[in-house]
């Protein structure tokens, strides 16, 4: 595949028996009403939501409303798994289908193949709830489709899998191609749910049953429930992914400094930098951003101010000691917590958040004081967001790299790179888990 879409379903049929498409309507009288299922409902429309409309799961998890944490968390799992293979689950399809159909058939079929071959779902069950599915949604003509289809797909999938490099057809191309020899690598957190990292507050007591990474982070089970763990609501801690916990620490001692946290929600990092004794000015340019902010910043018992600004525009009334720029960028290295940025994301989008990378550089050096220190970081494993925006902002002028060192980088020796940048991915700390990818460096003003 060289398209840059979620991919399509296009094959032929290998034999004269594949299913047809489409299906007999029931006689007037004898059709089932099929049971609500807000499980499948809202995971149909978050995959939907993805493949169509490049909206992202978050957004249509937010707009599904108030329903059971259960049922919500169930159809969080099931959409995930359907987007963490939907290249591949693509490909299982394709000799199936005589006909391509349409996309909201699609969708449904692909999450009956992700419950049939990765969520060990019976398949009389994953049969069923897809046929269902489309007969709520106003798709009766497809059932019988999606009924043969699915039932092929259990005796034969998991056959048809084993010939794919699921791996890198569960990435677009032109991200494969960018993330260069790293690929491989990187694409071994794919298919690996995320674990839950806590930062601690200093003193804090650790739950019961964590993990102490060689950072500090205390690591948890995917599918841990960190509301219902002692102290969370005390604010004795935070979720942060260990990766996202170090570019605060690698800034070194801040007590008693003066620091802007731009684009600051959800406020991890504020929470870090408030605890370490800075003093802290919260940015964040989105309302609906700037309450969760607070709304957390209050849970955790932190002192720092908060503002709904835009940090393009605003300025200090006094500069700074320095700055952390969490920028606004593509997200790609979170895929194992939100695998919709695999499908979502375009060159295009890259590019765009890059100049905008550029302008809160810019932004951030009239915030400073003479021999201030930027702490950049992205939360993206393309090179565009990352080292290059660096080295732009060097060639613009007006400050200077200071690498970081080994010895800042003793506990997590990997991600250091021989510029004395720090860069992680999912691939790496395999044993451990894993981790979020992140980039991060230190320009000081000059």
């Amino acid at each position: 595949m060289t398209q840059n879409t979620p991919p399509r379903g296009s094959g032929r049929p290998k034999n004269p028996s594949a299913s047809r498409q489409g299906g007999r309507r029931p006689k007037q009288g004898q059709e089932r009403r099929p049971a609500p299922d807000p499980t499948r409902d809202l995971a149909f429309d978050i995959v939907c939501g993805v493949v169509e409309h490049r909206r992202m799961l978050e957004t249509t998890l937010d707009r599904a409303g108030p329903m059971d944490l259960r049922d919500r968390a169930s159809a969080h799992r099931l959409a995930a798994t359907t987007l963490r293979y939907l290249g591949s689950m693509t490909e299982v399809l394709q000799p199936m289908l005589r006909r391509e159909p349409p996309e909201p058939v699609r969708c449904a079929l692909l999450l009956g193949v992700a419950q049939l071959l990765h969520l060990e779902t019976p398949p009389h069950a994953a049969v069923g709830t897809i046929v269902d599915l489309l007969r709520r949604r106003g798709l009766a003509p497809f059932a019988g489709l999606a009924n043969a289809v699915l039932r092929r797909v259990a005796r034969e999938g998991r056959e048809l899998l084993e010939g794919l490099d699921e791996a890198r057809l569960d990435v677009q191309p032109w991200m494969w191609g960018a993330w260069g020899q790293r690929a491989r690598s990187i694409s071994r957190g794919l298919h690996r749910e995320a674990p839950l990292d806590l930062s601690m507050r200093p003193g804090a007591t650790i739950p019961e049953g964590g993990d102490v990474l060689p950072t500090g982070t205390v690591r948890y089970p995917a599918g841990t429930r960190i509301a219902t763990m002692e102290g969370f609501e005390e604010g004795q801690f935070w979720a942060q992914d260990v990766a996202a916990a170090m570019p605060v620490k690698l800034m070194g001692n801040v007590s008693g400094k003066s620091v802007i946290d731009l684009c600051a929600a959800p406020g991890g990092k504020t929470a870090q930098l408030a605890t370490a004794g800075a003093q802290v000015v919260a940015i964040e340019k989105e309302e609906a951003r700037a309450v969760r902010l607070r709304e957390n910043i209050a849970r955790m018992r932190v002192e720092a101010e908060t503002i709904v600004a835009d940090g393009l525009t605003w300025r200090p009334a006094a500069p700074v000691d320095a700055v952390l720029l969490d920028a606004p960028c593509s997200a790609t290295g979170t895929f194992r917590r939100h695998p919709d940025v695999l499908w979502i994301k375009r060159p295009r989008d890259v590019t765009a958040l890059a100049q905008g990378q550029d302008a809160f550089i810019d932004a951030a050096r009239e915030m400073l004081k003479p021999g201030g220190m930027l702490m950049y970081a992205v939360c993206s494993l393309q090179d565009e967001e990352g080292p290059d925006r660096i080295r732009a902002a060097l060639e613009r002028g007006g400050w200077r790299h200071e690498p970081f060192t080994d010895a800042e980088l003793a506990e997590m020796s990997i991600a250091r790179t021989p510029e004395g940048f720090f860069r992680t991915h999912p691939g790496l700390w395999w044993d451990r888990g894993g981790m979020d990818g992140f980039f991060a460096a230190r320009l000081i003003k000059i």
